[in-house]
């Protein structure tokens, strides 16, 4: 038997839908409880992009033009470090099926060898224990056993079961894994994949969709103790202080209390006060219930159901206006990564002449990024990824435009970017530029402020769902109950003998006066010679992005 073109189609169909239908799964497999779990998201995002010429597709196509179909969309529509991989895999099958008309299991063995190859050689330090660990075994298990056959359906048996077996063996190859308890994310994805592809090999059904008639978008975020799914179960997102009475009961029953009507539950109390939020059906309950430990101020009651209507209607309008094309006119241009109205008009101010909407948990694709860079009317243009799993995904775009020269810049936070920003001079020539922006990266620490979206473990601390997480440079460095403690001890942690100047950003979660009371305290704290500035960013995710130089 050989892989015709109509059954290769339809294996990359159920593949898909395979990874759609599990991509929640994938994602929660992420190592700490910070809210970018979306290793599933990407992968599913990445592959689907292929879906709609793929249905096209008639029963009469050769196996070299579907291989060939899919690796171009999958390239274009890469997200995230794990959507880059995957499509770099399958761009090594449309070169091992080049020209064919239908595939021999030799053929695809060898193909996926190709893939590996590539995928390996794009990443600049392979860590083992990744997708990449679990595509290579699966490829060579799949070269030895087109030494005694050349059936697909045993080939593609043999590369399911040999990426389960090293998915399996991950937390021994990275020890980040097994403190979590959990296999690589990545890893589990490819396997999802391929068990999909086999489903049709072996003579099975495609796997349907379970998500067939839902939304193309990505989740959205609409509280940052909440949920960051979009399926909402409890519509109102409530929260208040309590200022203790002063025979106030045990804060506890308070949170045992909330759970019963509602999720996402937080709450943290100190001598005077208890900050509380829940999502419920049922808001006033929960106000009638703090009551009994004592008076209420801060109220805030949301609809997040409606909320997440005029996302969805602001995320539709954002498609129909698509960047055109412009020519290049100057010499040099910007394009930027960045989410939140605030930190937009910093890069804006900066000299960016393109926002892509886009960092964690909303990793842009390359598309999106090559729209960004065809919209920006230069000679010379650089890209500020501002996230790390955004990066893979930019530098794609460097090999699909012709018309100008693209120059990536590595910058892994916004501070970064900021930071790459500020440092550019127009005096100097493009090269001169890249190597002193990228210099510039270097020169800024970076500390962000998040939420826990579910328990897990570290350094051997409980974490519950809705702590607040510090992240020192990408690395999650405490756990802490008080936003404004938290942000003290992040920007004491970053701060060095040779540092004078200090940003930080509050995000959309965080009220304008209580930003303006926590840099106060936080003025209070640190050496009077140090220059703080506070900015309103409105990004989601971060209540604070804290920069310093």
């Amino acid at each position: 038997m050989e892989v015709s073109g109509k059954m290769l189609r339809d294996a990359m169909i159920s593949g898909a839908n395979n990874i759609v239908n599990n991509k929640s799964m994938v994602d929660e497999l992420n190592v700490f409880p910070v809210p970018d779990g979306d290793t599933g998201t990407n992968m599913s995002m990445t592959i689907k992009n292929a879906m709609p010429e793929l249905k096209l597709m008639n029963d009469g196509v050769t196996a070299g033009s579907v291989a060939e179909t899919v690796a171009s969309a999958m390239l274009r529509g890469a997200r995230g470090n794990s959507g880059v991989i995957l499509s770099i895999l399958f761009r090594g099958l449309s070169k091992g099926l080049s020209g064919k008309t239908t595939a021999t299991g030799r053929d695809i063995a060898a193909a996926l060898g190709m893939g590996v190859t590539a995928a390996y050689k794009s990443v600049m330090k392979p860590t083992e224990g990744t997708i990449l660990t679990v595509a290579r075994e699966a490829s060579e298990a799949a070269a030895k056993k087109a030494e005694e056959t050349d059936d697909p359906a045993e080939i593609f048996k043999t590369i399911t079961e040999t990426a389960k077996t090293a998915l399996d063996k991950t937390p021994e190859l990275l020890p980040v894994l097994k403190k979590a308890g959990v296999v690589d994310a990545g890893g589990m994805g490819f396997l999802v994949i391929m068990q999909g592809m086999l489903q049709v090999i072996e003579g099975g059904e495609i796997i349907a969709s379970a998500e067939e008639s839902q939304s193309e978008t990505r989740p959205v975020i609409t509280n940052a103790a909440g949920s960051v799914k979009a399926d909402i179960e409890f519509t109102y997102c409530t929260e208040f202080i309590v200022q203790k009475k002063s025979d106030c009961k045990d804060p506890k029953l308070l949170r045992a209390y909330l759970e019963s009507i509602g999720d996402c539950v937080v709450v943290v109390d100190d001598d005077d006060i208890i900050k509380v939020h829940v999502h419920t059906e049922h808001p006033g309950k929960a106000l009638e219930e703090g009551l009994l430990f004592g008076s209420l101020i801060n109220l805030k009651i949301e609809n997040m159901k409606e909320q997440h209507k005029t996302q969805e209607k602001k995320v539709e309008m954002a498609k129909k206006q698509k960047a055109q094309p412009v020519k290049p006119e100057k010499e040099y241009g910007f394009v930027s990564v960045v989410n939140g109205p605030g930190l937009e008009a910093i890069f804006t101010d900066l000299g960016v002449d393109s926002i892509v909407r886009g960092g964690q948990t909303s990793n842009p694709s390359t598309e999106d990024i090559i729209e960004a860079i065809l919209a920006t009317p230069a000679r010379n243009v650089f890209v500020l990824p501002n996230n790390k799993n955004i990066i893979m995904a930019a530098e794609q775009a460097v090999k699909l435009v012709t018309d100008r020269k693209v120059i990536v810049l590595q910058s892994r936070t916004v501070p970064q970017g900021i930071s790459a920003m500020i440092s550019f001079d127009s005096s100097c020539d493009v090269n001169e530029n890249s190597v002193n922006m990228t210099a510039a990266l270097d020169n800024v620490g970076t500390g962000s402020i998040t939420f826990a979206v579910r328990d897990s473990e570290f350094d051997d601390k409980k974490i519950r769902q809705g702590d607040i997480l510090a992240m020192e440079n990408g690395k999650l460095a405490f756990v802490e109950r008080d936003l404004t403690k938290a942000l003290i001890k992040i920007t004491k942690k970053l701060l060095n003998s040779d540092s004078s100047y200090i940003t930080v950003i509050y995000g959309s979660d965080v009220t304008d006066d209580a930003a303006q009371q926590a840099y106060e305290t936080l003025k209070s704290k640190l050496d009077s010679d140090l220059e703080i500035v506070l900015v309103n960013g409105g990004q989601p995710i971060y209540y604070y992005i804290v920069s310093v130089e």
